[in-house]
C-alpha cells in the first residue's frame, strides 16, 4: 500500500516490530457491493491492525479514540410485508396505550390524600359528638356512651297527631327547638357527606349517623301533610307551660321557674309540656326543615326506603312553602302562636335564604331541576334581604353563604351549563369575597390571638368563628381537587395554604378559649365537661378539620349526677399542661 501522509509513522524498535507495523492498512467499504477495497487516504476510513502482537505505545497521544467518524450499513430485507404491517400496527397500539395511561394518570382527579387523624382532635370530635347523645330526648338508647342520661319528654306532643317524641334539648335546658334542630342536623349531614372518610378513619361514622338518624326521625315528626281534615302543620317547639314569663310560673305545678334558668334533669320534669303549631306561612321554618330532610336522605341513601321517605316528606313541604302566597310568607318567630316562644332565643329575620337553602339541598337529594331553577332565581332576592350585620356569617339565622358555597361546588364538579353557570359563577366569586374578608384584617375585627369576630355584639362569637372554619377548609378542599393554588378577588389574592392556616387557627382559638374560660388554672380532665358547659363552638359547627356540628348556646346542662369533675381543687396548677389543639 503506498505510504500516505495520513499514516502513523511508529518509531524504530526492532525487526518484530517493524514487520508488525507493514501490517496496518487503510481501508474503506463500499455499501453498495458490500467489500471492503484498500485505500490510499485515511479520510472517511477505517484503520485496520492486521497484527495479533499487541502495540507498545510511546505516545499517549495515540491511545486516543479516533476522531474521525466511523459508518455502517446495515442490510434489512423484509421478506413478508404481511408480518412487517402487523409487527407497525402492535408497536404504534402499544405506544398508544402507553401514552392514554400516562395522560390519564396526569390528568385524572386524584383521591383526595389527608393526613392522618391528630390524637387530640380526635378525642375532641368523639366528645362533640357525644354532647348530642347527652342531649336526646325519648327513649335512651342503652347503648349510648352517656350514663348518666335516661328516658325523658315521653309526654311530648302526645296530643299532636304524629307525637313528638324524640328530639334534641337545647343547650342547658329542656326545650326542644325545631328550627336550630333541623340545622343540626343539615351541618351533621353536609359534614359526612364531604368527609365520610375522615370520620371513618377516626372510628365515627356510625356514631355521626346515629345522631343525624335521631334528628331527621324527629324531622318527620314535625311536618303533617294537609289532608281531608286539617291544613298542613308545622310544629316549632315543645316547651315548659308558662314558658314565655321571665321567672316563670307562681308554682311547681305550673311548670315551676322558667325552663332557661332552671337547672332540672330532663328525666325529672313532671310539668306540662305544650307544643307549639304553625301553618305553612312559617317559611324560614319549612325551608330549614326541608334542608334538613334532603341532607339525611343523601347520608342514608344506602336505606332506600328511609331515604325516599325523607325525600318525599321533603318534597311535600317545599312546594307547599313556595307555593304559598308571597304575601302570607314570612318567619316563624312573627308569629306568637307558632314562635313566639323562641323569639328571645333563636328569633329568626329573614325567611328567603332558609328557601333557597332547602331548595339547594333537595336538588342534591334529588336531582330535580325545578329545585334548582328555584334556588338560582331566588338567590338574589334573598341577598338583597339579607341584613348589613349578617353579611359574610354563616350560622342558624343566615344560610346564603352556606348556599353560595353548594352552588360553587355544583360549578367546579357538575357541568350544567346554561342557564345556571352564571349564576354558579356568581356564587363562587361571591364565597371567594368573603373568604377573602376572613383572612384580611380589614374587613373583620380579631382578637389579640387571631380569633375573628363576626358579630362584634354578639354574646357567643364561637359559632360564627367555627362556621367560617368550616366553609374555609371546605372550599380549600374543592379547590385542591380542582388543583389550584388560590383565588383571587378584589386587589387581593389568596392561597388553599392560607385557608387551611386560618381554619386551623379558629379551630384552636376556640377551644383554647373555652378550656381556659372554663378553668384558666387547672388541668380538664374530661373534654366532655367542657363542651357540655361551654357550647358556643358546637352552636356553630365543630369543624376540627373535618365536622361541623351544632345545637345549643353557651349555657350549662349540668346533670345532677353528671360524673366529671370540673376543675376540682386537688388538679390547680400554675400552667395548664393539657393541650387540646
Amino acid at each position: 500500500m503506498p505510504n500516505s501522509e495520513y499514516s502513523i509513522d511508529l518509531p524504530s524498535r526492532n525487526s518484530a516490530v517493524d514487520s508488525d507495523a507493514n501490517s496496518v492498512r487503510f481501508i474503506h467499504t463500499v455499501s453498495q457491493t458490500g467489500r471492503i477495497l484498500p485505500s490510499d487516504s485515511r479520510w472517511n476510513s477505517i484503520e485496520l491492525s492486521f497484527s495479533l502482537y499487541p502495540q507498545s505505545q510511546t505516545n499517549a497521544y495515540e491511545a486516543i479514540p479516533s476522531r474521525f467518524s466511523k459508518s455502517y450499513d446495515y442490510d434489512l430485507v423484509i421478506t413478508d410485508k404481511k408480518h412487517f404491517k402487523r409487527f407497525l400496527y402492535i408497536t404504534i397500539s402499544i405506544v398508544l396505550i402507553v401514552l392514554a395511561l400516562v395522560l390519564l394518570v396526569l390528568f385524572l382527579p386524584r383521591k383526595h390524600k389527608h393526613d392522618g387523624p391528630s390524637k387530640n382532635l380526635t378525642l375532641a370530635v368523639n366528645q362533640a359528638l357525644t354532647f348530642f347523645d347527652a342531649q336526646k330526648s325519648g327513649y335512651y338508647p342503652k347503648t349510648s356512651p352517656v350514663k348518666f342520661r335516661g328516658d325523658s319528654g315521653l309526654q311530648d306532643g302526645n296530643t299532636t297527631q304524629a307525637g313528638l317524641l324524640g328530639g334534641f334539648y337545647d343547650s342547658g335546658n329542656n326545650i326542644k327547638f325545631s328550627f336550630p334542630t333541623a340545622y343540626t342536623v343539615t351541618l351533621l349531614s353536609w359534614s359526612v357527606l364531604e368527609y365520610h372518610e375522615k370520620y371513618a378513619d377516626i372510628g365515627e361514622l356510625h356514631h355521626a349517623r346515629d345522631i343525624i338518624r335521631w334528628g331527621s326521625d324527629y324531622l318527620l315528626k314535625l311536618f303533617i301533610p294537609p289532608n281531608a281534615a286539617s291544613d298542613p302543620i308545622l310544629y316549632s317547639q315543645a316547651r315548659p307551660k308558662h314558658f314565655p314569663s321571665v321567672g316563670g310560673a307562681k308554682n311547681d305545678t305550673e311548670g315551676g321557674d322558667n325552663d332557661a334558668s332552671c337547672w332540672q334533669r330532663p328525666e325529672d320534669t313532671s310539668y306540662l309540656r305544650p307544643v307549639s303549631s304553625c301553618d305553612i306561612v312559617a317559611s324560614d321554618l319549612a325551608g330549614e326543615v326541608v334542608a334538613g330532610l334532603s341532607a339525611a336522605s343523601l347520608v342514608f341513601k344506602d336505606d332506600k326506603d328511609y331515604a325516599i321517605q325523607l325525600t318525599a316528606a321533603a318534597e311535600t313541604l317545599f312546594e307547599l312553602a313556595i307555593k304559598e302566597d308571597p304575601t302570607k310568607q314570612g318567619t316563624y318567630t312573627a308569629v306568637d302562636e307558632c314562635g313566639g316562644d323562641a323569639r328571645a332565643f333563636y328569633n329568626s329575620t329573614s325567611f328567603k335564604d332558609d328557601l333557597v337553602w332547602g331548595g339547594t339541598w333537595l336538588f342534591f337529594a334529588t336531582g330535580n331541576a325545578s329545585y334548582l331553577e328555584y334556588t338560582t332565581h331566588n338567590f338574589s332576592s334573598a341577598l338583597q334581604e339579607e341584613r348589613t350585620s349578617e353579611k359574610g356569617v354563616f350560622y342558624w339565622n343566615s344560610k346564603l353563604l352556606g348556599s353560595a358555597v353548594l352552588l360553587a361546588r355544583l360549578l367546579y364538579f357538575r357541568d350544567l351549563g346554561y342557564p345556571y353557570k352564571d349564576s354558579f359563577a356568581s356564587s363562587a366569586n361571591m364565597t371567594e369575597s368573603i373568604l377573602c374578608s376572613y383572612l384580611s384584617d380589614q374587613s373583620f375585627n380579631k382578637t389579640q390571638g387571631g380569633l375573628i369576630l363576626l358579630k362584634p355584639d354578639s354574646g357567643s362569637p364561637l359559632q360564627y368563628a367555627a362556621t367560617a372554619s368550616f366553609l374555609s377548609k371546605l372550599y380549600s378542599d374543592y379547590l385542591n381537587l380542582l388543583r389550584m393554588t388560590g383565588g383571587v378577588c378584589r386587589d387581593r389574592a389568596f392561597s388553599v395554604k392560607m385557608l387551611q392556616s386560618f381554619s386551623s387557627s379558629q379551630v384552636s382559638l376556640a377551644i383554647t378559649q373555652i378550656k381556659n374560660a372554663l378553668c384558666p388554672l387547672c388541668e380538664v380532665k374530661n373534654f366532655l365537661a367542657v363542651i357540655i358547659v361551654y357550647q358556643d363552638l358546637l352552636m356553630g359547627g365543630l369543624q376540627l378539620g373535618l365536622s361541623s356540628t351544632t345545637v345549643g348556646r353557651a349555657v350549662p346542662r349540668l346533670s345532677l349526677n353528671l360524673s366529671v369533675q370540673l376543675c376540682p381543687l386537688k388538679t390547680l396548677k400554675t400552667e395548664s399542661t393539657m393541650n387540646y389543639v
